[in-house]
């Protein structure tokens, strides 16, 4: 098996093909024989993995192959050899990551499930511009610094949506900290509060979103916090500064 996220080996192989092929192949169905071959041999070896699809990828021979509540792999006809690891695309603008496109769309509909209720929102005075979700934790550095560019973010028309993401995982004293957040009259006041490191008594109130929200900081492959997702689905790991975070967001 093959990775090639930071050896952009898999990127290589594909610049060979692709700058000489067109996308015709992403338009293309994948036939019953190729799908039931991908299906069985992947089965032969890990029977509890669930094909979700079985699709055309950009390089041709190649074929995506989403494993239920898995990883996104690259398979041959047969099943019998795969990549794990992003696909490259060379253009006039440098490398595009085809992966990340597909895992943006992937998360952008996962968000997209989210209701804005369920999230503590600091919005503009004026118009909004665009928007970034945050899983943040109580007690991450980071976070807390993150924080305080908040009143610049939201003089520039962007919004910030937080939702929670406790580190510690669900029942830590993290967990506690950032439900109280979540429970409390005035959520954002609240959250500011903790923030600064000030203590407030516990509130753990009933049907709170926060462990819902850190399984599916999981899902979409948040790893630590802060985690910026863009309203395109991108994922921004680790803090930015206003200013950076404007640029990435292409304000």
């Amino acid at each position: 098996m093959m990775v090639s996220v930071k050896g952009f080996s898999l990127a290589l192989v594909a610049a060979t093909v692709l700058l000489a092929t067109s996308a015709q192949a992403e338009d293309d169905k994948v036939s019953a024989e190729v799908a039931t071959n991908i299906s069985r041999a992947f089965n032969m070896v890990r029977p509890d993995w669930q094909l979700q699809s079985v699709s055309p990828s950009r390089m041709p021979g190649l074929y995506k192959v989403q494993i239920l509540n898995g990883p996104l792999l690259y398979s041959s006809a047969s099943g019998l050899q795969f990549v794990a690891g992003d696909l490259f695309e060379i253009t006039d603008k440098g490398f595009v990551n085809l992966t990340e496109h597909e895992r943006s769309g992937d998360r952008a509909k996962l968000m997209a499930g989210v209701a804005k209720k369920d999230m503590i929102i600091f919005s503009p005075a004026g118009k909004v511009k665009d928007y970034v979700t945050v899983f943040t934790d109580i007690d991450c550095g980071y976070c807390r610094k993150l924080h305080g560019e908040v009143p610049k973010l939201n003089e520039m028309g962007i919004e910030v949506r937080y939702m929670a993401y406790p580190r510690a995982g669900i029942g830590s004293k993290s967990y506690n900290k950032i439900v109280t957040a979540w429970c409390a009259d005035d959520p954002k006041k609240a959250l500011t509060s903790l923030k600064q490191g000030k203590t407030m008594s516990l509130n753990m109130c009933e049907d709170n979103p926060v462990a819902k929200q850190f399984m599916l900081g999981q899902e979409i492959g948040v790893s630590g916090t802060p985690a910026i997702i863009t309203s395109s689905g991108q994922l921004l790991p680790g803090y930015m500064p206003a200013d950076k975070l404007a640029q990435a967001i292409e304000l």
